[in-house]
């Protein structure tokens, strides 16, 4: 636990939470069959780094698109919702929340800010970031993976305004993300907000290219996964062996990347005592990422309990925040 005049991080992760967490997803996901792995094992500081420079490639539009709305709109949701607290949900730099901290700025109205994220230092610099050019704000960070451990964010002053941005939404499977939507709204009292972002189902020509970009640059974010194990379990995956590869399921109206075996592959992962055969052409799926209509954003919404009141795109219509309450 961290404690200062302004900063307070609440910790709810064991020390090796992440270690103990990855190796039970990595049995887990590479034990059966399809073989899986889940996305946030990305984000080690190599893949965070891929990641930033995905969002400034050319066709990765969502990061700029979101920003676009909330540049736009950010003054109409401080009014609508008055929030004195800001809970922001996998946080990271908290870049893009600034917005909305200086339209509540302007509003009169902003006290706190709440993020959420598995990283204590991830917050602790986010909030050393932020305290200059907001001096009246207090920080009460937590440690947590939100999926799991919503009921214990702290009690703050309201209304609030719980915030899940970036399209993350997408990455869960349906049930998980039923389950999450529930979970999120249980968390709101009466007065609170939900600004949720979705991606929104659009033209493949458009998807597949945000995912498989022509520098190659996705390919080795993808990638990165194979190195994070080889690292932290001690595995020997080729990771030059496989390739990146980026679907659109009109069925299930999502993306899938996946990562494709280029010839037999047999991998040793020492710190779990598992050996991993994949035939030539196998594969490993690492992401998916829905996307949206906005009758689909609104059933979902309403289904966990949660009434969409405001709904806003960018220009080009891609992209999607919506407000809603209890």
């Amino acid at each position: 636990m961290t404690t200062t005049a302004r900063l307070h991080i609440d910790v709810h992760l064991p020390a090796d939470h992440a270690q103990r967490a990855l190796r039970a997803d990595v049995i887990a996901g590479l034990s059966e069959r399809p073989r899986t792995l889940p996305p946030k094992w990305f984000y080690d500081k190599v893949g965070s780094d891929l990641f930033t420079e995905i969002t400034r490639l050319p066709e990765y539009y969502p990061t700029r698109a979101e920003r676009e709305i909330l540049q736009q709109r950010a003054d109409a949701i401080a009014f609508h919702t008055g929030a004195a607290t800001v809970i922001e949900l996998g946080s990271g730099s908290s870049e893009k929340t600034r917005l909305l901290l200086d339209a509540l700025t302007r509003n009169g109205t902003l006290r706190r800010y709440v993020p959420v994220d598995v990283s204590a230092d991830a917050l602790t610099d986010a909030a050393n970031s932020l305290f200059g050019d907001y001096p009246n704000l207090t920080v009460h960070g937590v440690v947590a993976d939100f999926t799991e451990h919503l009921h214990l964010l702290p009690d703050s002053p309201g209304p609030r305004l719980m915030v899940f941005l970036g399209g993350t939404i997408g990455n869960l499977e349906p049930t998980e993300r039923a389950a999450f939507l529930r979970g999120m709204r249980d968390s709101l009292r009466p007065g609170d907000h939900l600004l949720l972002g979705t991606d929104l189902v659009k033209s493949p020509s458009v998807l597949v290219p945000a995912y498989d970009d022509a520098a190659g640059v996705t390919a080795r974010f993808n990638r990165n996964v194979l190195a994070v194990i080889n690292r932290e379990l001690d595995a020997d995956f080729d990771v030059d062996a496989f390739e990146h590869v980026a679907i659109w399921d009109d069925r299930e109206q999502w993306i899938e990347m996946r990562l494709r075996a280029r010839g037999p592959q047999n991998v040793y992962i020492a710190d779990l005592d598992l050996r991993v055969a994949l035939a030539d052409g196998e594969e490993i799926r690492t992401e998916i990422s829905a996307k949206f209509t906005p009758d689909r954003v609104r059933a979902e919404l309403g289904t966990a309990g949660l009434g969409v009141r405001h709904w806003w795109t960018d220009t080009a219509g891609r992209f999607a925040l919506s407000l809603s309450g209890r």
